[in-house]
């Protein structure tokens, strides 16, 4: 069954479309080494990239560092946020240490304490736009976002209304201040490589 023909029969079954319904759907049909994304109710696909990968692994490894290899750090999965189908993969999301899952198996937005998004061309505008409200309008602490085309990381923090207050730019090779924060750590980028 095509992608099509799943949407075509959960619209017969059900007028509501809901991430639960597209994500079972998108499922079958993503690609291997796909990330799946719904923004504002629009499928994006993107290929996770070595440069890609190579900062996330760094973000994350950093937060291991700093609050130890049993610290609830995720990539690339599901979370739902505030708006009209917004399902989420954050490339790099640092849950509560108490936060537990709801009764659909999944984090909850309430429960991140910080998220980091790796820029991809194809999807760019997502991360510095509506996903930046999203996060700010679900109150997460801190947003960062590394942009190897650009080579500068931008930090978000202190949410409020849907914005954030605070906007920090830094250079690839410059480190990140993130000690007065809920993450309360040094992120280095001098490694971070550049597209």
């Amino acid at each position: 069954m095509t992608v099509l023909e799943d949407r075509i029969a959960m619209a017969e079954e059900d007028d509501e479309l809901t991430l639960d319904k597209l994500f079972e759907s998108l499922e079958r049909a993503t690609p291997e080494g796909y990330k799946v994304e719904i923004v504002e109710g629009t499928v994006f696909m993107v290929p996770q990239r070595d440069i890609h990968w190579t900062i996330i692994r760094r973000i994350v490894r950093a937060l291991e560092d700093a609050f130890g290899m049993d610290v609830n750090v995720l990539s690339d999965v599901r979370i739902d946020f505030p708006g009209v189908l917004n399902g989420y993969a954050p490339d790099v999301a640092k849950i509560r240490e108490d936060a537990t899952k709801n009764s659909k198996n999944l984090w909850s937005h309430q429960d991140l304490e910080f998220v980091a998004e790796v820029i991809s061309k194809g999807t760019a505008a997502n991360d510095y736009g509506p996903k930046k409200i999203a996060y700010a309008t679900a109150e997460v602490p801190v947003y960062l976002i590394a942009d190897p085309y650009k080579g500068t990381c931008y930090v978000y923090t202190q949410p409020k209304e849907g914005d954030y207050i605070t906007r920090t730019k830094v250079d690839f090779g410059t480190d990140i201040d993130l000690t007065g924060t809920v993450v309360d750590l040094t992120l280095k980028t001098d490694e971070f490589p550049r597209d």
